[in-house]
């Protein structure tokens, strides 16, 4: 099994960036994944404390989020996005808080919660896990959804940290409780991933134009991919064998 992908998503459901390489800390989730979320009108959340996802803006309820793509400048935690139709704009989410709300509005759905504020977790990060977390996903698997889907579609609409090729579909859903070492890390699965409404929107145009729930349905499950803890901290890159022990 091979590294093929690495990503992070500094801003939760606003944007991915593709890595080379990257250090994985023991009971953290991937540095700056999720660092900072936007939590909406309706949110039920004070101070930065780990919430549940339905507290904040996110693509499974504003599908034109999924065509943000983001660049983090880790020095000045300052994050460049584009979106098909917005204008660039860099910014750093806390300190200039009111420019994302203006720049991201616009493409949520506005018969919905508003996004109205931003929060900020280091380390343990706005993951959909109630843990600090890191996802993988399958290449295999990824192509067999497209088989039951009947055409290609975007590993991006699945957001995932960690992509690796070399075992059979779905194969990864037998892991559960192993521990895998990636480079120099070592990480204990957890668990597998239930997929939302997100993964229905193309990454390119931000519309729901393929039904991959009901693709996933057609196994009688609605999962895609598997989250893990770090156990053991330690540098992972492109290409980095990984190892069940």
């Amino acid at each position: 099994m091979q590294v093929t992908a690495l990503y992070r998503h500094p801003i939760k459901s606003h944007g991915r960036e593709a890595l080379d390489r990257v250090r994985l800390e023991r009971d953290q989730s991937m540095p700056f994944d999720r660092r900072w979320a936007v939590a909406h009108e309706a949110a039920r959340m004070e101070g930065a404390s780990w919430a549940p996802c339905a507290n904040f803006s996110r693509g499974a309820k504003a599908p034109s989020l999924m065509a943000i793509n983001a660049t983090l400048d880790e020095t000045t935690e300052r994050v460049t996005l584009t979106h098909p139709e917005r204008d660039e704009i860099t910014l750093h989410p806390v300190r200039d808080a009111d420019a994302l709300i203006n720049w991201v509005t616009p493409l949520v759905p506005q018969d919905r919660a508003l996004p109205a504020r931003v929060f900020e977790l280091e380390e343990r990060g706005f993951t959909d896990s109630n843990y600090a977390s890191v996802s993988l996903c399958n290449v295999a698997s990824h192509h067999a959804v497209e088989a039951l889907s009947q055409t290609a579609l975007s590993p991006l609409r699945w957001r995932g940290n960690i992509w690796f090729e070399g075992v059979a579909a779905w194969e990864e859903f037998d892991w559960i409780d192993r521990d895998l070492r990636i480079g120099e890390a070592t990480i204990r699965i957890k668990e597998r991933i239930v997929r939302c409404l997100a993964t229905t929107a193309n990454p390119e145009t931000g519309i729901r134009d393929v039904d991959t729930l009901s693709s996933l349905n057609m196994l009688d499950h609605q999962d895609f991919g598997i989250y893990a803890e770090v156990i053991e901290s330690g540098d992972i890159s492109l290409g980095d064998e990984l190892e069940l022990i």
